[in-house]
């Protein structure tokens, strides 16, 4: 009982110390800068511009604002986006290939944190955008072309609050930084029990004893075993958990900063249970397309894996 709550404490201070004093200020300056954006017109005036560019993908000016919030706000931003696109009828099949471009996509709430790390964000935002696009067409064209694509009248106004004076712009940023606080302490109980999981498991010797028996498998795929444990605890506890886990590997000097950046293809993205269960919660119609959404994520997110171990 005492190893069990040296081990619960340990892993309660590590997580109030990376929800506090890693991903709260980060998400801070960015949900700051992003709704000051906002409310001064400068994303809608970014979203008429690229929405014809990426209409070829079968993304929409919606899907275009969508990609915007994954890569600098955070993985659950774009649910309000969806829910939109829902209620102003878009079609399942655009749909489809916005959820598609969002599960492949990297999200902020993670990859922005671990540049605390070493994680190159230049690059991973560069991947994002490519794996994201490559996702969106996948579906878009094969997994998803069995989908309707018929849409009603579609409304793509982005209604959100201005910034034309001093106290607005002081509202919006006392909103962003509610928002904030908000996802950092939401963030703290899947770290501690993600934390508390991934030691007992550790201590208890179960990952070593996972590591052995994967052992031939990753060595013959040259595969460094140290990212069996970040990668279950991605999968299954999402990315925030993954992002605590890392930054006690790259504490304990487990992982090194080129592992980092080239394992974020597959790491960094909100394509795990906990993700796909937040952002299928939109509404009805976007749960019904997440199956063929899914499949174009596992291209893009593929797309991703490759750029990066090649880039690194």
């Amino acid at each position: 009982m005492e190893i069990l709550i040296e081990i619960i404490l340990k892993a309660g201070r590590s997580a109030v110390e990376l929800a506090f004093f890693v991903l709260l200020p980060v998400m801070v300056v960015m949900l700051s800068l992003m709704r000051l954006l906002e409310a001064r017109g400068v994303l809608d005036w970014v979203v008429a511009r690229l929405a014809p560019l990426l209409k070829p993908v079968g993304l929409t000016g919606l899907g275009v604002f969508a990609a915007l919030q994954i890569n600098f706000v955070s993985f659950a931003a774009p649910m309000a986006t969806l829910t939109m696109m829902e209620q102003r009828g878009a079609s399942d099949r655009h749909i489809a290939a916005t959820l598609a471009m969002v599960f492949a996509m990297s999200q902020a709430n993670a990859a922005l944190p671990m540049m605390t790390m070493g994680l190159d964000f230049g690059l991973t935002l560069c991947y994002s955008l490519i794996g994201g696009m490559t996702a969106a067409a996948a579906t878009y064209y094969l997994f998803g072309r069995a989908l309707s694509d018929q849409e009603s009248r579609l409304d793509e106004t982005l209604r959100h609050p201005v910034a034309e004076s001093a106290k607005g712009v002081l509202d919006v940023i006392n909103r962003a930084g509610a928002e904030a606080f908000k996802l950092s302490v939401g963030a703290i109980p899947m770290l501690v029990l993600s934390l508390v999981v991934v030691t007992a498991l550790r201590a208890g010797g179960a990952i070593d004893a996972l590591t052995n028996w994967l052992a031939p498998v990753l060595s013959a795929a040259s595969i460094d075993r140290a990212l069996i444990l970040p990668t279950l605890t991605k999968y299954i506890a999402g990315g925030t958990a993954m992002m605590g886990v890392m930054d006690e590997m790259r504490r304990a000097g487990q992982v090194s900063v080129e592992l980092l950046n080239a394992s974020a293809g597959f790491l960094i993205s909100p394509f795990d249970l906990p993700g796909v269960a937040v952002l299928i919660s939109a509404g009805p119609r976007i749960a019904s397309v997440w199956k063929p959404a899914a499949l174009g994520a596992c291209v893009g997110i593929a797309v991703r894996t490759v750029g990066h171990i090649l880039a690194v």
